[in-house]
């Protein structure tokens, strides 16, 4: 029988893990809700629009490379139908990557 209490853990490490969770479920809910803005679900939006743009929509994780530019993967381009030129809004929230 183990003792999860037991197991030494540095504090500010179960500090980082605890605030990167908190921050994709911050993630997850903010996706939500855009998603239930787009659709147009709050009463006083135009849905009709609006609810068009919530079947083009994706969420990924990207890395910020050199001069801050952030690149869309292939399949999200392809499924969005997105291509180079097109003018796309962004929603950007940082979050911790578990391997660094």
């Amino acid at each position: 029988m183990t003792d999860d209490s037991a197991d030494p853990v540095w504090p500010p490490a179960l500090f980082g893990k605890g605030l990167q969770q908190a921050g994709e479920q911050a993630m997850e809910q903010q996706t939500e809700l855009a998603r239930q803005l787009l659709a147009g679900s709050t009463g006083g939006m135009p849905g009709a629009q609006l609810g068009a743009m919530s079947r083009s929509m994706a969420t990924f994780k990207t890395r910020v490379q050199s001069g801050g530019r952030v690149s869309i993967p292939d399949a999200e381009r392809e499924a969005l139908d997105i291509d180079e030129g097109d003018i796309v809004q962004t929603v950007v929230i940082p979050i911790s990557d578990s391997n660094d």
